[in-house]
């Protein structure tokens, strides 16, 4: 059997340091890549060696499976992981990797394609006798097939893109009218995310549980069931809280859905780490959604409940090792939470909020662990998912480990942009969460937003009465990266303070302008790209509708009007960048 000397992680942030630490611990040297926006950032400090290897943009740089292949020749790597996002569910640069003679730490390729076909996987789910939801099992080509699909199955229904996954290119409508419009959005997202334009539809289940199932599969026969983890809190179809056990499994239940999903990964002929996504109903009836052919992000909790790490399992069996424990060798203890901590302003919608953290201060404690690949006088950059960490906890039962979260969050300490610390406090005492209901509809409510702006406020006041050791240090030592012909060292420097003092003092002063101003002038409030304008000069808009929609950090956000008004002097155009601050068009009033 193989082992590994060297292993290239082909991604960045919080997973690659997670990774990392992994290889230390089995002896194996870490290399790391990163692009231009990415010099000097923790994942490439932690590692033995890095590697530039394009601009800021994912698509110049992380997401060129060529550079990255050529990058890992030279380094001289014996394998590959991908981590999650950008090209870990991508087939071609699975086989890519393997045919320059490197180990793809992942799933085969062939796997990854069928799962990566939402219609395939359906097709090929029921053939295996695993539940699906009530839909199509070929693509949807045209919205009047939309219309007939929901005149036999029923409405509400989803329409989704059949390539999507991370909550991209979904839709929902609830009656013959909206079809139109949500068909073109998810063939359009379908199109702007994955490079594919083909939809399928899906009877959209009411109030249902997100319960996932974590797996493993050795290349010996032998797929394991881990647990369930719940992760029905998200807005936006994106996951925000996640736990495990799930508060609405029992033992019996539990058994089902493991069953069906070792099921789902034996007919996918899977190795490596995989998770089948499903959603639970009110009637306790579980069907299988999608597989993510990856690490998860939340495989934390599942590694916090089961004593297992899933990245050196991952590992093991990429070098061919069979499991060393049997199903009945699983046990679950006690209870564990996730939280994201993402740079997001609650009171503006979850907008993505990039922008320099000035103080950084992780919590700690029994039970309570952070996974980040972030410091202090780091930029959350516009240009990637807007995760700041992820704080996640362990205990006996899931009221101690709710609570422990709450202690934890109260002690993390991140000054700079917005970030989600003070909603998942509030959250976390919501009668809804602390009962163990789904919490529909009050995520992203008026209700909710204040009380976490409140818990900020707390946590903020907190932390001005608490004396940090970097005001009582008048020198700092500190380490910074260079580059030498695409290779990255360390040098240490000295200053008299933290060298991003100044700019945030720069950043404090400055007006926030806001989406709108007394001048009538609507401005974005953030950096992204247009995806569409609604309007035309001289249209008269009321208030709330929509001006135009903007892409920042994998989201789509609509840009509307905060007064009824004329549309006078548009500034931007589809496809066009954008910065914080930046003139949309002007509203004049009417008449």
């Amino acid at each position: 059997m193989p082992t590994f000397s060297r292993v290239l992680v082909a991604n960045r942030g919080e997973i690659a340091v997670r990774i990392f630490r992994t290889l230390r611990e089995l002896g194996i040297e870490a290399v790391a890549v990163y692009s231009d926006a990415d010099r000097g950032a923790l994942h490439t400090r932690v590692a033995d060696e890095a590697f530039r290897i394009g601009p800021g943009p994912a698509d110049e740089s992380y997401l060129r499976g060529d550079v990255i292949i050529d990058t890992a020749l030279r380094a001289g790597v014996s394998a590959i992981h991908p981590g999650y996002g950008f090209l870990a569910e991508n087939a071609p640069f699975a086989r890519a990797v393997e045919a320059a003679g490197i180990t793809w730490i992942g799933p085969p390729a062939s796997a990854i394609e069928l799962m990566g076909s939402k219609t395939e996987a359906r097709t090929a789910m029921k053939a295996a006798g695993v539940p699906i939801i009530p839909g199509a099992t070929e693509p949807v080509r045209t919205s009047a097939a939309v219309v007939e699909l929901g005149a036999d199955i029923g409405y509400p229904l989803i329409i989704k893109a059949a390539a999507g996954g991370g909550g991209k290119g979904m839709e929902i409508v609830t009656d013959p009218t909206g079809v139109v419009q949500a068909f073109e959005a998810a063939q359009r997202q379908g199109l702007r995310y994955f490079a594919d334009d083909t939809v399928y539809v899906e009877r959209y289940l009411e109030e249902p549980r997100h319960v996932e199932a974590q797996i493993l599969a050795d290349g010996h026969g032998t797929v394991l069931f881990l647990g369930e983890r719940d992760c029905t809190i998200q807005r936006r179809h994106q996951k925000l809280i996640e736990e495990t056990p799930s508060p609405a499994v029992d033992d019996a239940l539990r058994a089902r859905i493991g069953e069906i999903a070792v099921n789902a990964a034996r007919a996918a002929g899977y190795r490596s780490a995989g998770t089948i996504e499903g959603l639970l109903t009110r009637d306790g009836e579980y069907f299988f959604m999608e597989m993510n052919t990856r690490i998860q992000v939340e495989h934390t909790v599942t590694e916090l409940v089961t004593g297992l790490d899933l990245i050196r399992e991952q590992i093991l069996i990429a070098q061919g090792e069979p499991l060393s424990l049997r199903q009945e060798d699983v046990i679950l203890r006690g209870h564990a939470i996730e939280c994201r901590i993402n740079a997001e302003d609650v009171g503006k919608g979850f907008l993505p909020a990039p922008g320099l953290i000035t103080e950084y201060e992780e919590p700690s404690g029994p039970g309570v662990r952070v996974d980040s690949g972030v410091r202090a006088g780091d930029e959350i950059s516009g240009l990637y998912d807007p995760m700041i960490a992820k704080l996640i906890v362990h205990d006996t039962n899931r009221e101690t480990a709710r609570r422990r979260m709450l202690r934890a969050l109260a002690e993390f300490r991140i000054s700079g942009p917005p970030t989600l610390l003070g909603f998942h406090a509030a959250l976390l005492t919501e009668p809804c969460f602390v009962d163990g209901g789904t919490c529909h509809g009050h995520v992203e409510s008026q209700e909710l937003a204040q009380r976490a702006n409140e818990m900020t406020e707390t946590f903020t006041h907190q932390a001005t009465n608490v004396q940090r050791a970097s005001d009582r240090v008048a020198l700092r030592e500190r380490v910074v990266s260079v580059e030498v012909e695409g290779r990255a060292f360390d040098v240490r420097v000295h200053s008299t303070e933290p060298p991003w003092a100044s700019l945030a003092r720069r950043r404090r002063d400055r007006r926030d302008v806001g989406a709108g101003s007394a001048s009538g002038a609507v401005v974005s409030p953030m950096q992204g790209i247009v995806l569409s304008v609604a309007v035309a000069d001289g249209d008269a808009i009321e208030t709330g509708g929509v001006i135009c929609v903007i892409e920042a950090m994998k989201m789509e956000n609509e840009i509307t009007a905060q007064h009824p008004g004329i549309v006078r002097s548009i500034a931007i155009a589809p496809g066009q960048s954008l910065s914080n601050g930046q003139l949309i068009c002007l509203l004049a009033g009417e008449g």
